[in-house]
């Protein structure tokens, strides 16, 4: 449903594409920044753990909806420390499982909760829904 225009800008530089082209015509789903915070509240300590966590919430968002991970088309991330980028991009390649949505990663200064350490925001397109 999605069409990659890569420019050769993004191979340089790790596993996502240069651009992501959506029709007009479908349904468009975009998440909140989503830290990780388990359902019931909960925050993992570790970098990593969040990292996953934040990912399980947004593949949670997108099954809701009746989509995957193959329907994303972007992703803009936030990090509070840059030290943490290689291990985020391990997480992050695990649960892309290959796909390679659009991608922007930021290091802020904070998140909206100082035990924060990452947010993820997700964009997903996919067909519109046969009437009920």
């Amino acid at each position: 449903m999605n069409r990659i225009h890569d420019i050769g800008i993004a191979k340089q530089i790790g596993k996502y594409s240069d651009a992501v082209e959506v029709p007009l015509l479908g349904r468009l789903l975009m998440t909140s920044g989503t830290p990780g915070l388990t359902p019931d509240g909960d925050l993992p300590k570790t970098f990593e753990g969040q990292a996953e966590q934040a990912w399980r919430n947004v593949l949670a968002a997108l099954e809701k909806a009746g989509m995957s991970v193959q329907n994303l088309v972007k992703i803009v991330q936030y990090l509070v420390r840059a030290a943490d980028i290689p291990a985020y991009a391990e997480v992050r390649a695990r649960m892309l499982q290959g796909h390679r949505p659009a991608s922007m990663l930021s290091v802020v200064a904070a998140l909206p909760r100082p035990e924060f350490l990452i947010e993820i925001e997700a964009y997903a397109v996919a067909p519109e829904r046969p009437p009920a």
